[in-house]
């Protein structure tokens, strides 16, 4: 099955781009790292037991999400201005760095959709493109390629997903075709859990409830009462 069916038949109506807890009612916000904060107190430098705390966690939901023969789509959103020529030297790089294999990578499809974000200026002047690779997990650099996306609003810190297009940061989705669920690290603050079964989810809801968001906190509890 390709994508965007998939997407059509277990999501109906679901965009892959930020915030999808606030489009789907069968999902979890999860905060990374309470109580810590990105630089030393008091200076400019990074906080190596913030980010070590944060890789640590978001590397844990996604071990309890997928599994070694889950089939996983990998899903990478790279905004740009439509002048740019997709085949340029401007690579994106992130399924040549963080997919092991080249027999994989040549799974990789890409198309041209609308830019994601319509509230903006020059939306006609922009797009989103939108790459998709059907794979498994154990096809993919994740560990490294989850601290990239954690890093991202961080230059100094390393690794890092290579952003040549000045616009926002690539959003990075790992889909478990098999379990259903989606998973979106937005950046080092947190990340989002949906299901087409909120069942799935319950038992990381239950095993990281201290990770919750508090601010949705309530209404998550509500939904696994």
């Amino acid at each position: 099955m390709k994508l965007k069916e998939y997407i059509h038949t277990t999501f109906p109506g679901l965009v892959l781009k930020p915030s999808l807890y606030s489009q789907w009612d069968k999902g979890i916000h999860f905060e990374l790292a309470k109580g810590l904060y990105q630089l030393k107190e008091n200076t400019d430098e990074l906080n190596p037991d913030y980010f070590n705390t944060v890789y640590d966690q978001a590397i844990t939901l996604f071990n309890n999400l997928f599994s070694d023969d889950d089939q996983i789509f990998l899903v990478t959103n790279v905004y740009r201005y439509r002048e740019y020529n997709t085949r340029s030297r401007r690579k994106l790089k992130v399924y040549l760095h963080y997919i092991k294999s080249k027999d994989v990578r040549v799974r990789l499809t890409q198309e041209t959709l609308p830019y994601m974000f319509d509230d903006e200026e020059e939306v006609e002047a922009k797009c989103t493109s939108h790459f998709s690779l059907q794979c498994h997990k154990q096809d993919i650099r994740y560990t490294t390629l989850i601290k990239a996306i954690c890093n991202q609003d961080f230059p100094s810190a390393k690794p890092r997903i290579h952003n040549p297009y000045n616009l926002y940061e690539p959003d990075v989705f790992f889909i478990n075709a098999t379990r259903n669920v989606i998973f979106y690290i937005y950046d080092d603050r947190g990340c989002e859990v949906i299901a087409s079964d909120l069942e799935t989810i319950r038992p990381i809801y239950e095993k990281y409830t201290d990770l919750v968001d508090e601010y949705c906190r309530e209404e998550i509890d509500q939904r696994f009462k």
